[in-house]
């Protein structure tokens, strides 16, 4: 069902209103946010894997222009608002934006149990608070054997706009949920039988290249903020410290670079 907009501040595309302001756009989606219960998400492919994954839309945004068509995945009864470039420069900051805008309704969060099922790798972070960090990790993730990821209450939300499109929505795929305050919350994972794995470049890690896993061993590799990376009293927590082995002066990499080669070591290590 499209509709033409060419006034910025239609009440019609309300939802799709501030997002050049990054900080401000994130505050209004958290759960206590004007805009809590929906989320946007930006471009073709990213929106064609939110619908596979179930997430029910609710309006698209493009511009007036585009006369590729629209994904077959959406429904003719969807509000298709069509808007001048002037509209599309007030929102996005600039004139095209990657083929589409699109307002989804959130999913209940999973519980813990539901999140996990059955799998044997899973992600837990603390204090991912950087999406483009969180949607590359989350993107190697899904490519790499991870089923589920787990995040503490201080991690950025893994469906922020920024944070999707870096994934290019592979992270939908991926079961989740949120804990409480790490360590304590930790203790929720070892109960479900998993073993913990704080990846950081310490003393007293071992190389994840040494890995031993067994085959139907259920592992939760565990991935600190970039520069800080875990607290000491997660750290403490887990069961086991692991390190990629760096070569000349460097002594850390990308937090989002060194989970992929996390995330390979242990396929590995479990074949």
């Amino acid at each position: 069902m499209r509709i033409e907009v060419d006034e910025p501040d239609d009440p019609q595309i309300a939802v799709f209103q501030g997002l050049r302001d990054h900080v401000l756009r994130r505050q209004r989606e958290q759960p206590n946010g004007d805009m809590a219960g929906v989320f946007v998400a930006e471009g073709d492919l990213v929106v064609e894997r939110a619908l596979a994954a179930g997430y029910e839309l609710l309006s698209v945004l493009i511009d007036g222009k585009r006369t590729k068509a629209l994904p077959d995945a959406i429904h003719p009864d969807v509000p298709i608002y069509a808007c001048t470039p002037g509209v599309l420069q007030r929102i996005t900051g600039y004139h095209l934006h990657r083929g589409m805008l699109a307002c989804f309704k959130r999913s209940e969060l999973l519980g813990l149990d539901e999140a996990l099922g059955s799998s044997r790798s899973i992600l837990v972070l603390e204090a991912i608070n950087n999406p483009t960090n969180l949607g590359v990790i989350l993107r190697c993730a899904a490519a790499l054997g991870i089923e589920a990821f787990v995040l503490d209450r201080t991690c950025c939300d893994p469906l922020y706009r920024r944070c999707c499109r870096v994934s290019m929505g592979e992270a939908f795929a991926l079961p989740y949920t949120r804990l409480g305050n790490f360590p304590e919350s930790l203790d929720a994972l070892r109960d479900a039988g998993f073993r913990l794995l704080a990846l950081t470049p310490g003393e007293g890690a071992y190389p994840i290249d040494e890995l031993k896993v067994a085959a139907d061993e259920r592992v939760a590799l565990v991935l600190g903020s970039e520069g800080p990376g875990l607290t000491p009293a997660t750290m403490e927590a887990c069961d086991d410290l692991v390190r990629i082995p760096m070569s000349g002066t460097v002594d850390s990499i990308n937090v989002g670079s060194a989970a992929a080669v996390a995330f390979y070591a242990l396929g590995s290590a479990r074949r």
